[in-house]
């Protein structure tokens, strides 16, 4: 049996890839990104954007694995808009009514920015200290379990 996208997604989490990059791409590759792309496109995201903390990592990684997945292309077709902000307001309250927030300060529970562009060491504790690796496996998941309901015409309202 294959991984789970939250097992993937965590997995590259471990390794030491950031969360957004860590979500986009345990689904860029099978939609068509090569690795090195999805790292890259992905990469600014991490720690709240670029560890400023606003909106956390891993929903960004899961909404642009849905950009890749469903978005749209064509600055004309406003139906197409309309279903992708949908989408996108969707999976973000998924993510938001599982945690309370979508804010990377927030679900840390730190107050302000920090405004150290320094990453954290990837140590013991800071995996102990932080909620990332499971924020980046249920950001994962949601879009998984969305992806599912979506190729079997279950309708996400």
């Amino acid at each position: 049996m294959s991984m789970s996208k939250k097992e993937k997604a965590m997995d590259y989490f471990k390794e030491g890839f950031n969360c957004s990059q860590s979500v986009f791409l345990a689904f860029a590759e099978e939609y068509g990104l090569d690795k090195q792309t999805a790292l890259k496109l992905s990469s600014s995201f991490g720690g709240g954007m670029g560890r400023m903390r606003e909106v956390c990592g891993s929903v960004s990684g899961m909404l642009m694995a849905a950009g890749l997945i469903y978005g749209y292309d064509s600055p004309n077709d406003n139906d197409a808009k309309r279903e992708h902000y949908k989408r996108v307001q969707q999976l973000a309250g998924g993510f938001r009514e599982k945690n309370g927030s979508i804010i990377c300060r927030e679900l840390l529970g730190q107050t302000g920015k920090d405004n150290s562009f320094v990453p954290s060491e990837r140590t013991d504790e800071y995996y102990k200290k932080r909620p990332c690796a499971e924020l980046v496996g249920e950001a994962a998941e949601i879009l998984e379990k969305y992806i599912i309901e979506y190729e079997n015409g279950i309708k996400n309202t």
